[in-house]
């Protein structure tokens, strides 16, 4: 039977999880707006396609990708090479080599008189800044006061290990 090689086109399942077992992104199952690990209110009612956000679009079915190119984290591509179709595998992968350690650096207080006045921030909200470059960045609000607005810039998943369970459905 055939083994995966990088460049080949592969078809895999695969489950992310958390150390405490919370599913944040999976091919399996179809992830609903409320669904633990599913993305937020405010996602779903934009119809989400980003996969950053743990939702995957709402979308699930097996992923099709060339091996090498990393679509995914390296490590599940390492993991990948040299599986046969039906193999299952599961792969551990440190915070670090993730979505990064959670960086207290990260967290930034901006005076409201600097956010447009339109803009009503909310603890717990998400949103997209950007500067004068219109270079942006994802953000949650933190806090709020009258006087400013505490966002924190970490990925929803710094900190975290994660656990993907892979299964190779098919080499193309």
């Amino acid at each position: 039977m055939a083994q995966a090689e990088k460049g080949n086109t592969v078809t895999i399942n695969f489950t992310g999880k958390l150390e405490d077992g919370t599913i944040f992104d999976s091919t399996l199952e179809d992830m609903e707006c409320g669904d633990e690990g599913c993305c937020d209110d405010d996602c779903c009612e934009d119809g989400c396609d980003d996969d950053e956000c743990g939702c995957g679009g709402h979308e699930s079915g097996p992923m099709t990708f060339v091996l090498g190119e990393e679509i995914l984290f390296p490590q599940i591509d390492a993991a990948i090479v040299g599986m046969t179709p039906g193999e299952k595998k599961t792969v551990q992968i440190a915070a670090a080599d993730a979505f990064g350690e959670y960086d207290k650096e990260k967290i930034f207080t901006v005076p409201r008189s600097d956010l447009p006045e339109d803009l009503i921030p909310e603890v717990g909200d998400e949103l997209s800044l950007s500067n004068e470059d219109d270079e942006e960045l994802e953000v949650v609000v933190l806090e709020t006061t009258a006087e400013q607005v505490t966002f924190d810039a970490n990925h929803p998943l710094a900190g975290e290990d994660v656990t993907f369970e892979i299964e190779l459905v098919s080499i193309q």
